[in-house]
């Protein structure tokens, strides 16, 4: 199990994490208003614009105010860092 850090020291359990997307497109926009009405959206973007949308296993949905090219890129440094240890 490793964490990854999505933004203003907010982590979220790499295994857990189906999907990572942007906000922008309409189904994405929905995607969001209903997993906030039905209490399912984490919101860790600090009050900052969304550009991050990840969708767990469980249907929850974390807001990151990271654009999803960086978190992609700290989880690969992630798993080097893990290659060069073991």
């Amino acid at each position: 199990m490793a964490f990854i850090n999505i933004g203003f020291g907010n982590m979220i359990n790499d295994d857990k994490v189906v999907v990572m997307i942007t906000p922008d497109s309409a189904p994405a926009k929905r995607m969001i208003a209903k997993a906030r009405d039905e209490g399912m959206a984490i919101d860790a973007t600090q009050g900052r614009r969304t550009r991050a949308l990840l969708v767990t296993e469980t249907g929850q949905v974390v807001l990151s105010a990271l654009v999803p090219e960086t978190i992609a890129d700290r989880t690969r440094k992630q798993e080097e860092q893990k290659k060069d240890e073991a």
